[in-house]
């Protein structure tokens, strides 16, 4: 559980780095399509921090770890959801 949850850390502060440092890249640089569809880093993080309680108020600034966490997990039951709604196989 360690490792999975320090995989996901990384992948996070790796996105924080990636808004500032080149906010116009595309998400899919640490995104899967399936996770999030958008045109940058910086709205992906934005957005994906306000999953998880961020209010994106001007002088705030990107969101923090905590929220991008919190958002994160939002973001993968989300996506756990969506597949179990779109799978054709059942019933």
């Amino acid at each position: 559980m360690i490792t999975l949850k320090s995989i996901i850390a990384f992948k996070l502060m790796h996105m924080t780095k990636m808004a500032e440092l080149c906010p116009e890249a595309t998400c899919t640089d640490v995104l899967s399509k399936i996770e999030w569809q958008t045109p940058t880093v910086l709205q992906a993080i934005t957005w994906l921090g306000q999953l998880g309680g961020f209010l994106n108020r001007r002088a705030e600034g990107l969101p923090g770890i905590m929220s991008l966490w919190r958002g994160y997990e939002i973001l993968q039951e989300n996506v756990r959801l969506f597949i179990i709604l779109n799978n054709k196989n059942c019933g």
